[in-house]
């Protein structure tokens, strides 16, 4: 142990065994985290204050949707790490794919999933999207966090080596303390952005201009995601795209920047109408 590091506390990544049964904190971060954004997104949409006179939808509607999204969440974030990190090893053996429990997902996967379910239900009833994509966005903070959690005591996305004093040995990286880079990612993606996004809906009212919620979470999510890259290493498979420092979530990044950038500028172009 080198002086000053912190120990990896040894989780153990199962929270419960039954039997053959075996509940991991991954899943239990997952259903936690879509139960609280349900709940969350229900309090937006019975809260007419926030939308400058009635929401565009009910709770009711919310919880139509919360099938879609899970879904979405599950299909997307499952097919995005499937084609985006680890192709090869999943054509070697496609069973793996339905194997959920032993991880491997995706965000931007997982948000491309949510996405496409929020069309597809915003259409079937006649909703306006960019409404329905505000409010499902202000939800996801705690869900992104406790998914971070999960990693963090999986041992896995463990960041670089460091000689900072809150440098944690993980035992399945070696003796070196590295950046608990999904800590890193936890709080600024997760519990950071959901503050700021109830700032923004709660405080500045940016329900009333559809769009703008969404813009925000994408472009936050982005620059946090590109800048934690720096201190988190690669999957080993993978490794750096170019200059030793340029990888696939830095890429997949950047076009989510900018699209965050676009809903900002043209919510606010829009002014709300």
């Amino acid at each position: 142990m080198f002086a000053g590091a912190i120990a990896f506390p040894m989780i153990d990544p199962v929270l419960l065994r039954l039997g053959p049964l075996q509940v991991h904190w991954y899943g239990i971060a997952y259903v936690v985290g879509i139960l609280f954004g349900w709940w969350y997104a229900r309090r937006l949409a019975e809260y007419p204050r926030l939308w400058g006179a009635s929401s565009p939808f009910s709770a009711n509607d919310i919880d139509d949707f919360l099938v879609w999204a899970v879904v979405g969440i599950i299909l997307g974030g499952r097919i995005g790490y499937v084609l985006f990190y680890d192709l090869a090893t999943f054509a070697a053996n496609p069973a793996r794919i339905a194997m959920l429990w032993t991880g491997g997902m995706s965000f931007h996967g997982g948000l491309a999933g949510t996405i496409v379910a929020m069309i597809l239900f915003a259409r079937s009833r006649g909703f306006p999207v960019f409404s329905l994509f505000d409010v499902i966005a202000a939800s996801t903070g705690p869900g992104i966090f406790l998914g971070r959690m999960a990693n963090f005591i999986n041992q896995e996305l463990w960041g670089k080596p460091t000689d900072l004093p809150w440098g944690v040995v993980f035992p399945d990286a070696g003796p070196e303390p590295r950046h608990p880079s999904q800590l890193y990612e936890g709080l600024l993606e997760g519990l950071a952005l959901f503050l700021i996004l109830r700032f923004l809906t709660h405080n500045f009212l940016k329900l009333k201009q559809p769009g703008f919620v969404a813009g925000a979470f994408i472009f936050w999510y982005a620059l946090v995601r590109i800048f934690v890259e720096f201190f988190r290493l690669p999957d080993e498979h993978i490794g750096y795209l170019a200059f030793d420092w340029l990888t696939l979530g830095m890429v997949l990044s950047l076009p989510m920047a900018l699209a965050g950038a676009w809903f900002i500028a043209n919510a606010t172009r829009n002014g709300g109408r």
